[in-house]
């Protein structure tokens, strides 16, 4: 424990460096945004064809569809489904808003549903305890893993759910070899800059092997039409500009590449704390491939040492502070909003800490980060 005891370097360590990737990809942005004011194609330009065709090979998927953020994704794929008015659709309590959020404004209305308290990924037996009166679920692949995809859709199938995949943080991940998008209907991912796939700005896709499903989500991206100036239906205004196509498809080259820098940085992790009392170490779920987008431990007194950690320059964060159900954003929109609805994802949003991942965070960093940490933990256990 030594690599704990004394850090290795003095500096600041940021939550993430998105200088890093900006910098490693800058020379290939540069050519392709000025390829793109050379044409004036600055929304729905070939590039976003290009990322569309891109990012649906690399997922197994027949169809991609780019829109303007990752909510609105999920919303569109979400009414694409069929999933609307009158409707109740399961999500997990331990998300972001934004999953609960996009189930509201399709005109849904979301279930509060436990997380397992190993992965604190929703939990196929407590969807199962509420699924009679469900129509819908979306699971949610949080923190760089996929929820238990095989056990959620059996439970699916046998109450006849639909299925739509929450896979804004999960760019790369597999659950049994099966990347976002195929356990169920279609997938909404997010491509916030932060995100193991990040754009410069706002920008996400629906991901599905349905055709009709994609066709939905494309009309409702862009004002509920296929043609200029004819609007079968309504739709929205949230169209992937061509901007930030140019990024995804250079960051798209190095996806699998970073995703491996995030996985040793995550077993760097799991080598300096193993041991450490007091800190719970995250875990892969079985037929997971993780990608890492966030490494989440729990610890006592989590504010305590969280306080301490930013009062030494880390950059530690967290994800999230309280369970969807309980912010005041879904009190009287979603069923089941109180205490104790959820409980194993209430306790654990006291307990949860994001420490700083992200491709070429150095072992120096990361030795920093954990003798702070475990200094912290002693301090306020």
């Amino acid at each position: 424990m030594t690599t704990v005891d004394v850090p290795a370097v003095t500096g600041p360590v940021p939550l993430v460096d998105l200088g890093i990737q900006r910098d490693r990809v800058a020379g290939e942005v540069a050519e392709g945004f000025a390829r793109v004011l050379a044409t004036t194609a600055f929304v729905q330009g070939p590039d976003v064809g290009a990322f569309e065709e891109e990012f649906a090979a690399a997922t197994g998927r027949a169809h991609c569809v780019g829109v303007g953020n990752g909510t609105d994704a999920l919303e569109f794929a979400l009414r694409a489904c069929g999933l609307g008015p009158g409707d109740a659709v399961a999500v997990p309590a331990n998300t972001f808003l934004a999953s609960a959020e996009a189930i509201v404004r399709a005109g849904a209305r979301p279930v509060p549903v436990d997380v397992d308290d190993e992965h604190l990924l929703l939990d196929p037996a407590a969807l199962d305890a509420v699924a009679e009166g469900l129509r819908g679920v979306l699971p949610v692949h949080l923190f760089g893993q996929m929820a238990p995809m095989a056990a959620i859709r059996d439970v699916a199938e046998r109450h006849g759910l639909v299925v739509v995949e929450d896979a804004a943080q999960s760019q790369g991940a597999t659950h049994r070899g099966v990347p976002m998008g195929g356990w169920g209907t279609a997938a909404g991912t997010s491509f916030y800059p932060g995100k193991n796939l990040g754009a410069y700005g706002d920008a996400g896709a629906v991901t599905t092997d349905d055709a009709g499903v994609a066709r939905a989500v494309r009309l409702l991206a862009n004002h509920g039409s296929e043609v200029k100036y004819e609007h079968p239906v309504l739709g929205f205004n949230s169209r992937m500009d061509t901007l930030q196509a140019v990024v995804l498809r250079a960051k798209l080259r190095r996806l699998a590449a970073w995703n491996a820098e995030r996985a040793e940085a995550a077993q760097r992790y799991a080598d300096l704390l193993a041991g450490v009392p007091g800190v719970r170490l995250p875990g892969v779920a079985p037929g997971n491939e993780h990608v890492w987008h966030l490494y989440v431990v729990r610890v006592p007194a989590r504010d305590a040492v969280l306080a301490d950690l930013a009062a030494a320059r880390i950059g530690a964060g967290v994800h999230y502070p309280v369970p969807v159900h309980l912010t005041g954003a879904m009190a009287g929109a979603m069923a089941g909003s109180g205490p104790g609805a959820a409980p194993v994802a209430e306790r654990a949003a006291g307990e949860i800490l994001s420490l700083p991942i992200f491709p070429g965070i150095t072992a120096a960093q990361q030795e920093r980060v954990a003798a702070e940490l475990a200094r912290a933990v002693v301090r306020r256990g």
